[in-house]
C-alpha cells in the first residue's frame, strides 16, 4: 500500500444547522468498512461513549449512530486539554444487500463493531459445473 493510502486524519466536529440539547461538541466518528463473504464490519472509534451510551437507530434504509460522552473530572481544574471530548454521529444509507433484521453491535474500548449481514442473494456462491 503507498504511503499516501495510509493518511490520519483529524477528528472531524459534525457541521449542522440543527441545534443540541447538550452544550458539547458533536464529532464524526472515524469508521473502517470492511467486507466479508457474509458481512460488512463497520467499526466507529468513539472514544469516551460507554456501552449504554449508544443508540443505533435503523429507520428505513438510514442507519443512525450516536454516542454520549459522559464528561469526567468535572471537579477538577483543567490546566491543558488538546483532547476535543463530545458526542459523535454518524448515519449511513444500507443498501438491499444487507439483511436488516440481523443487524448486531458491540461496543468495547471505546469502538462499535457493527456487524451488518449480506441476504443469502448477495453472497458468493460456487455454481457447479454440470457435464452431459
Amino acid at each position: 500500500m503507498a504511503e499516501k493510502d495510509m493518511q490520519v486524519r483529524d477528528k472531524q466536529e459534525l457541521q449542522t444547522q440543527a441545534e443540541s440539547t447538550r452544550s458539547v461538541p458533536v464529532y464524526v466518528p472515524a469508521v473502517d468498512i470492511y467486507e466479508t463473504e457474509e458481512n460488512l464490519v463497520v467499526l466507529a472509534d468513539m472514544p469516551g461513549v460507554a456501552p449504554e451510551n449508544v443508540d443505533i437507530d435503523l429507520t428505513d434504509d438510514l442507519l443512525t449512530i450516536r454516542g454520549t460522552v459522559t464528561p469526567e473530572g468535572q471537579a477538577e481544574r483543567m490546566l491543558l486539554s488538546e483532547y476535543g471530548v463530545g458526542d459523535y454521529y454518524r448515519q449511513f444509507t444500507i443498501g438491499r444487500i444487507i439483511d436488516q433484521s440481523k443487524i448486531e453491535a458491540v461496543m468495547k474500548d471505546g469502538v462499535l463493531k457493527l456487524t451488518l449481514p449480506k441476504v443469502d442473494a448477495a453472497k458468493p456462491r460456487k455454481i457447479t459445473v454440470k457435464t452431459k
